[in-house]
């Protein structure tokens, strides 16, 4: 039997490292995972919708989606988008996954 050279071990034993990433196993990048996912839908118009029209937008349930009906109720008709966040119930993470979607007409 012959004596096998260390340094020829340790060549074969790197080999599968120096392998490039299959596209299945392929680390996720950092781009796709830093990205806000977009809203899909119709658009809803904060101003005139009902209850069960605001419950389309993603993340509204029944309680949040008659909050905005009472303020609006309450202050008035939203002169800009943005003025839904002044709602009870409306955070950050709500409003960035539909803010594509809520329109003032």
């Amino acid at each position: 039997m012959s004596r096998i050279r260390p340094a020829l071990v340790l060549a074969f034993a790197a080999l599968p490292w120096l392998a490039p990433w299959p596209a299945a196993a392929a680390p996720p990048s950092h781009t796709e995972s830093s990205q806000a996912p977009m809203a899909v839908g119709s658009p809803v118009n904060i101003n005139t919708a009902d209850v069960k029209e605001l419950m389309k937008l993603d993340g509204v349930g029944r309680h949040v989606a008659e909050k905005i009906v009472e303020y609006r109720d309450s202050h008035g008709p939203f002169k800009k988008p943005e003025e839904l966040r002044k709602v009870e119930g409306i955070g950050s993470g709500l409003w960035e996954r539909n803010r594509t979607r809520i329109v003032i007409k």
